[in-house]
């Protein structure tokens, strides 16, 4: 089993209760960067997920694809969650890269913090979402194929 299929495994059942768990797979000095922080080190990247599960209450990370190899490799994923009481989803991507032992020494997530969080939340997310439609069809000329949020 591949170091990529080994965290990507570990991520799929990552919960509350087994995040110390986590700690194995990840290098001392590792960097974590998502939309929102990057963070160093092991305690501190256990923490951000920790704050996660306190927040969102249970999480669930579908492992769609996953490939790389001994030094880098990417996760696809979908996130899947409750936000004020709804439920909340969306896609995106980790980009790894592994130690020499194998376990991760950067973690840097992908996924569009505008549409997939900021637009659900209350009194910012109506004007962010209309922002997003207005700018679309300004950019959608007669020759481009509209996007599948702006209709």
């Amino acid at each position: 089993m591949t170091a990529v299929d080994r965290y990507g495994d570990m991520l799929a059942r990552l919960d509350a209760e087994n995040l110390a768990e986590l700690a194995q797979y990840l290098s001392a000095d590792v960097r974590f960067k998502d939309p929102f922080q990057e963070v160093f080190g092991r305690a501190a990247m256990l923490a951000v997920f920790a704050h996660m599960f306190e927040a969102v209450g249970p999480v669930r990370f579908i492992v769609h694809d996953r490939f790389g190899d001994a030094r880098r490799g990417v996760l696809v994923w979908r996130f899947e969650a409750c936000l004020r009481a709804r439920p909340w989803a969306f896609e995106g991507t980790s980009v790894l890269s592994f130690a020499a032992d194998g376990r991760v020494s950067a973690h840097v997530d992908h996924w569009d913090a505008a549409g997939d969080f900021y637009e659900h939340l209350p009194v910012i997310g109506w004007p962010l979402a209309w922002a997003r439609r207005r700018i679309a069809s300004h950019s959608n000329g007669p020759d481009r194929q509209r996007s599948p949020r702006s209709s």
